[in-house]
């Protein structure tokens, strides 16, 4: 799957998002070693703490069918700056691959790509 194909499929799974607090509606695409996509959208509460990012939603949709190894994961919404994963959602990225790459896109459609290290590089592991 090319990058502009996974990007699309971001760009889609945000005009799901449920958004009334913020407005700001985020898609996210997963791809998984095996070639398989899940995607997500962000999910607003009124109790802001339990809000979850579309990144977060991909990810759990893909552990919950029994994918747990993660190659690329494509965000956009539609605002001037790159969509970029919040700390939260690195910190979960993490638990499952350190050199997943990252594309972060805008609403011009313009996007830049990161390794995960890149964007957390001293990540907490409890693990090995």
């Amino acid at each position: 799957m090319t990058d502009h194909e996974l990007l699309n499929l971001a760009i889609r799974a945000s005009e799901h998002a449920y958004a009334p607090y913020s407005c700001f509606k985020v898609g996210a695409a997963l791809e998984c070693e095996n070639g398989r996509v899940f995607t997500g959208c962000n999910v607003e509460n009124g109790a802001l703490g339990s809000t979850i990012c579309a990144e977060r939603v991909a990810i759990c949709k893909a552990v919950s069918e029994g994918e747990t190894k993660f190659t690329r994961i494509a965000i956009y919404a539609d605002s001037a700056d790159y969509c970029m994963p919040c700390g939260t959602c690195r910190q979960v990225m993490s638990e499952f691959s350190q050199d997943m790459e990252v594309l972060s896109a805008n609403g011009a459609g313009s996007y830049v790509s990161y390794r995960l290290d890149q964007l957390l590089p001293h990540t907490f592991k409890l693990r090995s």
